[in-house]
């Protein structure tokens, strides 16, 4: 028997994480936290999981939304053995590192949670399996006769993303993670060469209520944005280009310095900062081992200003530059947020959406707001607009065409469509069905069991 659980990230976006049960294994893809949400909130829902068995946890990659509660899963069931890419590997230390030190400041002053120490961590990380693109590993579990092969594919979203896929005797089940089908300014699009037919896919629908003329492609977006910032820095102002630490600041720091280096670009100062420094390292360290685009150009030789140095935001007026600064969606209190205070007020300045934003979040209401808008980002203040705010679409996951011409591809009997609003998932579930309408076709919804084969 084959059966699909989603625990988190069903019709969302955040703490993605799914349980297949295949005859009598337990594997767990992905676990992540949900990043509008507070404290024990943010974690999937573990205590569905009771009545299962749990042999395996895969992590697809190193974003927060698909491991940050990796630590509170394993306190709960310490003997699950964690595999991933080595790549996602040296990226999870940082990354539960940073969300242990968030959870800990949002569940100030509750009780009965219990916290991690850094050591801690650092033996989690060591304990995970890790295996690299391509190459096939056993998942045999405790209680289980089914012999069962696990393999990473290169989803081309960020360094150590994986396409995972697992083999029964007799099935092919792919799950996607977060996957591209185009090159960004690092990142090569995902490896599909070696996949072929399978028999269950399950896919994330991040972009499929967003029309593929908006997710565009890298290219004309490039030329767009290096315009507008140009237009920006000769009025004498500073650009804020909220971005996830992980992945979107390394790729938006490429474009710029190649923007700079080509003299399409005004030359001016580039502002980071916090974790996306350690990252951009291990960026560097492997740029010669993975699937990637400039590997001879190294992240941290690229002149940076540390933004956190920065106490007096008036120092962007007389150093008019460009600031890549997380969080991606501008949560409160993160550092793009706090810019953005100062930042909405100032009318040479600019604020440059480049990414995926969650509707709920502060980053969706500031990247379409209309100039002269009187925002409420917290509380009743209300900020005027009056700095320039435009969209970009420089997507790190694939657009709602490349989703299904990919489904296509792969004939699967059942698809099950994951990681993504409600809207986009309809979407991508009417043409599907249209494309193919003999598809068996599920929107995962949240502690309902999916019977895949009996």
């Amino acid at each position: 028997m084959i059966k699909f659980l989603s625990i988190g990230g069903a019709r969302e976006v955040g703490a993605n994480s799914y349980y297949l049960q295949i005859d009598g294994t337990g594997i767990l893809l992905d676990c992540g936290i949900h990043p509008r949400k507070k404290g024990l909130d943010s974690l999937p829902l573990f205590d569905l999981l009771e009545n299962y068995p749990l042999d395996f946890v895969i992590i697809s990659h190193a974003h927060q939304d698909h491991v940050g509660a990796l630590p509170f899963l394993i306190k709960k069931f310490p003997h699950v053995i964690i595999y991933t890419t080595p790549y996602t590997k040296e990226l999870v230390s940082v990354t539960l590192h940073n969300a242990v030190n968030i959870l800990k400041k949002e569940t100030n002053g509750e009780e009965n949670i219990s916290f991690f120490t850094h050591e801690e961590i650092d033996l989690l990380v060591r304990s995970i399996r890790d295996y690299d693109y391509n190459e096939e590993f056993e998942l045999r579990g405790l209680n289980s006769s089914a012999q069962l092969k696990g393999c990473f594919f290169d989803a081309g979203h960020i360094l150590g993303s994986a396409m995972v896929m697992i083999k029964t005797d007799d099935k092919k089940i792919l799950y996607t993670g977060d996957m591209n089908l185009s090159d960004q300014s690092i990142e090569i699009g995902a490896d599909l060469e070696a996949l072929n037919d399978v028999d269950f896919l399950i896919m994330e629908s991040t972009y499929g209520d967003t029309n593929t003329k908006l997710t565009g492609n890298w290219e004309s977006e490039r030329n767009r944005f290096i315009n507008e910032l140009n237009k920006i820095i000769s009025k004498g102002g500073s650009v804020l280009i909220p971005v996830f630490a992980l992945g979107k600041m390394q790729e938006m720091l490429m474009l710029i310095y190649e923007a700079i280096r080509s003299g399409k670009l005004t030359d001016a100062e580039v502002y980071t900062g916090g974790i996306g420094r350690e990252i951009s390292s291990i960026y560097d360290r492997y740029r010669y081992v993975v699937r990637r685009k400039n590997r001879d150009t190294e992240l941290k030789q690229i002149p940076q200003s540390n933004l956190y140095e920065i106490n007096d935001y008036n120092h962007y007026k007389k150093n008019p530059g460009y600031l890549l600064a997380s969080s991606g969606m501008m949560l409160e209190g993160t550092m793009s947020f706090q810019l953005a205070e100062f930042w909405l007020k100032q009318k040479d300045f600019a604020v440059f959406g480049v990414g995926y934003m969650d509707p709920a979040t502060p980053g969706y209401k500031i990247i379409n707001a209309k100039n002269n808008d009187a925002l409420k980002l917290r509380g009743d203040r209300e900020i005027n607009v009056e700095c320039e705010i435009n969209r970009f679409y420089f997507s790190a996951h694939a657009n709602r065409d490349g989703l299904i011409n990919f489904a296509k591809s792969l004939k699967p009997e059942t698809v099950i469509l994951v990681h993504g609003e409600e809207s986009a998932q309809n979407w991508l579930g009417f043409h599907l069905l249209e494309s193919d309408p003999g598809i068996k076709l599920f929107s995962a919804e949240l502690g309902k069991e999916i019977i895949l084969r009996d």
